[in-house]
């Protein structure tokens, strides 16, 4: 089969790595042609993505969805899809749901299959309703949480066409060398080489509002008054960093706070950390509790999303109502002071991971998914535009913002 993914960028978000990753594994498994195509040819993971040596990489840089622009962007996508004979097309976000969709109906794909990664408080009214449209040219929209997938159908997606395929997690991203030491991975990332010190960590980007870092600087406040020689460490960039900073200085703990920016080395980090966080009011499916877990961390994370799907409360980590900073403090404190209980938690969460989110689980349901829809591909709605698909095509470029970029 020819399969083409198409994702936004290559930047160091959860999506494209996802993507970049599931790319891959197909390529090694060889039981398809797997194309890579993308809106935006930037980011870190191109290196990673060229690395797969998949040919040529084609953009299609939107600056609207309603301009001349979508239009020849659209055309030229529906001719690479017949010219390649394209039997599948998979999108990983919101932009690529919309313009892949759009194009994968018009070019008749046997398989068209959308993506949904997040719950509320990323996306407006107005872009949920030219999502939905999207989805309604798609045979399977994929959730990565059971969480995700019981909000889109609530918000009006078909029970059927809703699939749940939980994210994979290459364990060797978070594996380190037996040879590493804790002094030398400290300087990596310029933070104290104190004996003493008990590291607290959080791997979020600072772009969205709705990681909620202040409850995490709220709960670090708590946790530095109880354990001085506690540290807490940032890992992420965007434009929220000066407010953060301010707000660790009116906190009175900016000394113990260390912003290290974007982590290329997640490994080397979550081994020097001993507690990892996560304090979103949102989320679909997070890979940095995949991460946390994968590393033998224990974590303590909001209840959002997915993550009781992948927390086993007390088990594998301890999950706190989101905004909850005492709370958060009250599980960060128990687990610095219990460093064997934290260990094992640590243990039993990787462990988790293993089982239940492994690449080689996340690939064979991918492929299952794509074999059941071309099996059914001779229907007349997997061979043709059908008059809904016509008007939704037509239709859905005026349900949408004018531009991505905007967001």
């Amino acid at each position: 089969m020819n399969v083409l993914h198409l994702i936004d960028s290559f930047e160091q978000g959860g999506t494209e790595r996802q993507a970049v990753q599931l790319v891959r594994l197909l390529q090694e498994r060889r039981r398809c042609r797997v194309h890579l195509a993308c809106l935006q040819n930037k980011g870190p993971l191109r290196v990673e993505a060229d690395r797969l040596s998949l040919g040529e990489m084609t953009e299609y840089p939107l600056t609207s969805f309603y301009d001349r622009n979508f239009a020849t962007q659209v055309r030229r996508l529906v001719h690479f899809v017949k010219e390649n004979k394209i039997d599948v097309i998979h999108t990983h976000d919101f932009y690529t749901n919309i313009f892949g969709m759009t194009a994968a109906a018009m070019a008749r794909v046997r398989a068209r299959i959308a993506s949904k990664r997040e719950t509320d408080g990323f996306r407006s009214a107005m872009q949920k309703r030219g999502e939905r449209g999207a989805f309604r040219l798609a045979h399977r929209v994929v959730a990565n949480s059971e969480a995700v997938r019981t909000q889109l159908i609530r918000e009006g997606v078909r029970t059927e066409k809703v699939v749940t395929l939980y994210n994979g997690l290459d364990l060797e991203r978070v594996r380190v060398s037996d040879h590493l030491n804790r002094d030398p991975a400290l300087v990596t990332f310029r933070l104290p080489c104190e004996p003493s010190r008990r590291f607290v960590t959080i791997v979020a980007n600072l772009n969205h509002s709705v990681k909620d870092h202040p409850t995490f600087l709220r709960a670090a406040a708590r946790v530095r008054a109880e354990i001085p020689e506690a540290g807490f460490v940032i890992a992420g960039e965007g434009v929220l960093l000066p407010s953060l900073r301010e707000l660790a200085h009116q906190l009175g703990i900016a000394k113990d706070v260390f912003f290290i920016g974007r982590c290329d080395r997640v490994a080397e980090l979550l081994f020097v950390s001993d507690v990892c966080v996560l304090s979103s009011r949102a989320e679909g499916f997070s890979n940095a509790i995949l991460e946390y877990m994968g590393a033998a961390r224990p974590a303590v994370v909001t209840d959002v999303g997915g993550a009781r799907e992948a927390v086993v409360e007390g088990e594998t980590g301890y999950i706190v109502p989101a905004g909850d900073d005492e709370k958060m403090a009250e599980r960060i404190i128990r687990l610095l002071h219990q460093p064997e209980s934290a260990r094992e938690l640590g243990k039993r969460g990787r462990q988790r991971v293993l089982e239940h989110f492994s690449c080689q689980r996340h690939l064979d349901n991918t492929l299952g998914l794509y074999s059941e829809l071309l099996g059914k591909a001779s229907t007349a709605e997997g061979t043709e535009v059908g008059a809904e698909d016509a008007e939704e095509v037509s239709t859905l470029r005026s349900s949408t913002r004018p531009s991505p970029s905007a967001v």
